[in-house]
This record gives C-alpha cells, sequence and structure tokens, in this order.
C-alpha cells in the first residue's frame, strides 16, 4: 500500500492497546528469564543453609516460569485479537474481494447470456425450418378453422371415460370440420 490510511479513533486506540499490550508481555517475559538466570547462580554462603537456600530458588524458578508462560499466552491471545480486529475491520480487502466476485459473477452471467441467446437463435432457425417442411407436406392441416375446432375440442371435459366414447366425438367433429374425408 502506498497511501497511509488514517484509522478512525476507536481504531487507533483498539491498536495502541494492542501495542501496549505486546511491550508489557516481552518485558515480562525478559525480566523473569533474567531473574531466573540470576537465580542459577551459585553464591556464597550466607545466614540461610543451602537447602533451604535451594528450595527458595526452586520455588522462585517455579514462580517465574509460570509468569513466563502466563505471558506467552498472553501473547498468543494478542495474535488473536489482532488476527480477528483484521479480520473484522479491513475493509478496503473486504470490498476488493467482493468486487472481484462481483466481477466475476457478471463474467458469468455475460456468458450464460450469450449462451441463451445463441441457443435461442439455433432453436429460432430450427423451428422455422420445421415450419417449412409442415406447411408445405401434403399432410398438414393448415386450415385454421380446422385446427381451432381440434384445439377448442381437447380443451372440453370428458363426459365419458371410455376410448370409444372420446372417438366417435373426435371422429364427427374432424368429419365435420372436413379433417377427415369420407370413405
Amino acid at each position: 500500500m502506498s497511501q497511509q490510511r488514517v484509522l478512525p479513533q476507536s481504531k487507533e486506540t483498539f491498536l495502541q492497546s494492542y501495542n501496549k499490550r505486546l511491550k508489557d508481555d516481552i518485558k515480562s517475559v525478559m525480566d523473569n528469564f533474567r531473574e531466573i538466570i540470576k537465580t542459577a547462580k551459585i553464591e556464597e554462603e550466607t545466614q540461610v543453609s543451602r537447602a533451604t537456600q535451594g528450595e527458595q530458588d526452586n520455588c522462585e524458578m517455579h514462580v517465574r516460569a509460570a509468569n513466563i508462560v502466563r505471558a506467552g499466552e498472553s501473547l498468543m491471545k494478542l495474535v488473536s485479537d489482532l488476527k480477528q480486529f483484521l479480520i473484522l475491520n479491513d475493509f478496503p480487502s473486504i470490498n476488493e474481494a467482493i468486487n472481484q466476485q462481483n466481477q466475476q459473477l457478471r463474467s458469468l452471467q455475460e456468458e450464460c447470456d450469450k449462451k441463451l441467446i445463441a441457443l435461442r437463435d439455433q432453436i429460432s432457425i430450427d423451428l422455422y425450418v420445421l415450419e417449412e417442411e409442415y406447411y408445405s407436406s401434403s399432410y398438414s392441416l393448415c386450415d385454421t378453422n380446422k385446427l381451432l375446432l381440434c384445439e377448442a375440442y381437447w380443451r372440453q371435459e370428458p363426459t365419458t371415460s371410455s376410448p370409444e366414447g372420446l372417438a366417435m366425438p373426435l371422429v364427427a367433429a374432424m368429419y365435420g370440420a372436413g379433417l377427415t374425408e369420407q370413405a
């Protein structure tokens, strides 16, 4: 990014608190580690016996090691918080991802539209060829009145369910419309 983004006050406050947590945790790790190293040195005789001094040093090392572990866990939590902050507040990259996906979907839509138009054109051409073949055929039913009569008949509710009962009115209607030749 070549340009510096200006963050709102709340985001700036979050970042400052994250920075402070980072410095405090790292300082805690360093101070506790330094003290563990100092404790590991053997000192000259003191008023306390060696066994007592050893137990005291052992207890101090455990406490300082626990402090280092706590600071490490705090650093891991800080990393998690930073990731969450970045995910939730990185609007330019989110907008860029949304725009990129929109662009991909638009190109897919254009491709589908082109294919549909090509399919429509091909079907139109094929339908025209089929219509020409049908209407130039000697078996065509070109009379509009005959077609309307057949269509009206097929839209009626049948009054009988037997095949013979349906066939006779159809033949009569076709004969009356001139669709069948008399024997």
